[in-house]
């Protein structure tokens, strides 16, 4: 089925490691993204946004389904990523891709509601929510150009396959989200590492203050910004 979005050029955010944007020029062309599953099977969803169990504490506008998106040749790339920590035991958990930009504008009014405190506890407990913009959310995601993805690992050397600790949780505000954070254990270090490296193998460029982000830049993709929903 063809779906016909409008695009903007993207500005690249302080958490994007995409080149600079320009400025946004708009135009109506079909989606050119595809669903990860089909090249991957045994990728796990855990797609956030699509629920309450987020930072914004609502499913976030946009996210009419639990799917991952993305750019056929990213698309690949993570799928060998997929395939290669299956051979080791492990499996991929991803948390988001695709994201549309009404999803962004989505979260810069949550941030910009300073009542809504319903998540700091989980999400952002020693900093206050007015500086999460823009070091830590910002008006342009670079999620939005197809190519970017945030994920986690599984241990599935047993059955059931498990959560690998990571540090901290998908989507937490501070400094010990930072890939290279020093205080943390051998085993969340070596976790960290294990899925910079496996990443890092298939030309994805991680994001350094977030472990979960990374960036496919193996290749050459549309320098747009998508906004179409997730169905």
């Amino acid at each position: 089925m063809k779906t016909t979005v409008v695009v903007a050029l993207l500005f690249c955010l302080p958490a994007c490691v995409t080149g600079a944007g320009t400025v946004s020029q708009s135009m109506t062309v079909k989606a050119p993204l595809i669903d990860v599953k089909t090249l991957s099977p045994g990728i796990h969803l855990d797609i956030r946004y699509a629920t309450a169990n987020n930072f914004t504490g609502k499913r976030v506008t946009g996210y009419n389904a639990a799917k991952c998106l993305l750019h056929a040749p990213a698309a690949a790339a993570l799928a060998a990523v997929a395939q290669g920590l299956r051979s080791r035991g492990y499996a991929l958990v991803v948390y988001d891709c695709y994201r549309p930009t009404t999803a962004v504008a989505d979260f810069m009014r949550w941030a910009a509601d300073s009542d809504d405190q319903s998540t700091k506890s989980v999400y952002y407990p020693d900093l206050d929510k007015s500086a999460l913009v823009p070091e830590y959310i910002a008006e342009k995601s670079g999620h939005s150009k197809g190519a970017t993805v945030d994920i986690g690992l599984l241990d599935c050397r047993s059955e059931p396959c498990i959560a690998v600790g990571m540090g901290t949780n998908f989507d937490y505000f501070g400094a010990m989200a930072n890939t290279a954070y020093p205080d943390i254990t051998d085993a969340q270090k070596a976790a960290r590492t294990l899925l910079t490296e496996a990443m890092s193998a298939r030309g994805f460029v991680n994001y350094p203050l977030e472990w979960w982000h990374f960036t496919w830049k193996a290749g050459s993709l549309p320098d747009v910004a998508y906004d179409f929903p997730i169905d």
